[in-house]
């Protein structure tokens, strides 16, 4: 995507954004993110329990995804059963801000969002 009003944009920020954008816009990224901007450090099976509906295989995966993308840190602490906990990164927290700026539109429209939908659907 070029645009001649803006200089030419680094072809890996265009792939970073594209990426990220694609994983941390998943319903499962977002919740979690959510889950631990609220809760703090969690264990594993609180935050399944907080992310109500998610499988643990999905759990896995979206934590997985945002520990390589420097959005959580995973701590083992040494006892025995092992005690695994994740917390947000500086940066998982900066796109948390990010992110309530979505949800602060979306209280801000509900109903422009809402009667637009009415009128398309009467259509």
């Amino acid at each position: 995507m070029v645009d001649h009003d803006y200089p030419e944009l680094d072809p890996r920020v265009e792939e970073l954004v594209t990426e990220v954008i694609g994983r941390v816009a998943d319903k499962w990224t977002m919740i979690v993110l959510e889950v631990l901007t609220e809760h703090g450090e969690q264990r594993f099976s609180r935050i399944a329990a907080l992310a109500d509906g998610i499988s643990q295989k999905m759990l896995t995966q979206t934590l997985r995804h945002m520990e390589r993308d420097g959005l959580v840190i995973r701590t083992v602490h040494p006892v025995v059963p092992p005690r695994v906990e994740y917390r947000l990164t500086d940066l998982g927290a900066t796109l948390s801000e990010a992110f309530c700026g979505v949800w602060v539109w979306a209280a801000k429209n509900i109903d422009r969002i809402a009667a637009a939908r009415a009128d398309f659907d009467t259509r």
